[in-house]
């Protein structure tokens, strides 16, 4: 249990930073079409979601799909003010769908 919340932020720190550094200065995002960025908002925000389920923290699942939708949120507000990044609100789409697909496959199991 302890390594998987370990794993977990370790996660959002990553997601963190990969989010705030220059886009330009990774060649693998200035190569992203619309729909794979998306897509990997989608798939990066199902991960956190899922891996926040398997930590079983003291909060419940959706509490921790809020905070996690939050965190993506804030990050898209710090885009706001960034000189090389841009507010999308299908970053936060993506990121909803992915979180609540993660929800769901989690109170289908149950």
């Amino acid at each position: 249990m302890i390594l998987t919340r370990i794993v977990f932020i370790l996660s959002i720190i990553i997601v963190f930073v990969l989010s705030i550094v220059n886009s330009s200065d990774i060649s693998f995002f200035k190569n992203l079409s619309f729909l794979s960025d998306k897509a990997i908002h989608g798939i990066i925000y199902f991960y956190l979601t899922f891996m926040g389920i398997i930590c079983k923290f003291k909060i419940s699942n959706f509490a921790l799909f809020l905070l996690i939708l939050i965190f993506g949120f804030s990050i898209e507000i710090i885009h706001l003010f960034h000189p090389n990044r841009f507010f999308e609100y299908y970053d936060l789409l993506a990121n909803l769908i992915g979180g609540t697909i993660a929800l769901l496959i989690n109170m289908l199991k149950n």
